[in-house]
């Protein structure tokens, strides 16, 4: 997946999880990603290797510029998480396109829905067709901590 028609040129989005810049992502998310703060490598590792994940990478340096995954069965659900855009490229339209990506990568799964939880981006993902839930009282959540 390189062939996204809004992504920047000289970006490119790769579902190749040998691709992720695991330390990267691990230190974007841990110490500047409001949900993820403090987040341990180990846990990060792991998060990355139950997901389907997305990267950008600059085509020139090939460094991961972007990270997004997904959590989901594909089959019914999906929960896009852990949308991040490094500040040097951000305002170019790369986190734009890398929703994009992912909703064209989840489109043929057939899932009732995608879920995500934001609370400062609401304006990129409105972008790509996210809505706020319609009945939220449906919803709960189990946290632990």
């Amino acid at each position: 997946m390189t062939d996204t028609p809004s992504l920047a040129d000289g970006y490119e989005i790769s579902t190749d999880p040998a691709r992720v810049d695991v330390e990267r992502v691990h230190r974007w998310l841990s110490t500047d990603a409001y949900w993820a703060i403090g987040r341990t490598r180990e846990k990060q590792e792991r998060a990355i290797a139950g997901s389907l994940n997305f990267g950008v990478y600059d085509t020139a340096s090939g460094d991961q510029v972007a990270y997004a995954r997904v959590v989901t069965d594909q089959a019914t659900f999906a929960w896009l998480c852990d949308v991040y855009v490094d500040p040097s490229v951000r305002g170019k339209g790369i986190g734009t396109a890398l929703v994009e990506a992912v909703r064209a990568h989840l489109l043929p799964y057939g899932l009732r829905r995608v879920l995500l939880a934001t609370a400062d981006a609401h304006g990129v993902y409105e972008k790509v067709g996210f809505r706020p839930l319609v009945e939220p009282d449906r919803w709960m959540a189990l946290v632990f901590e």
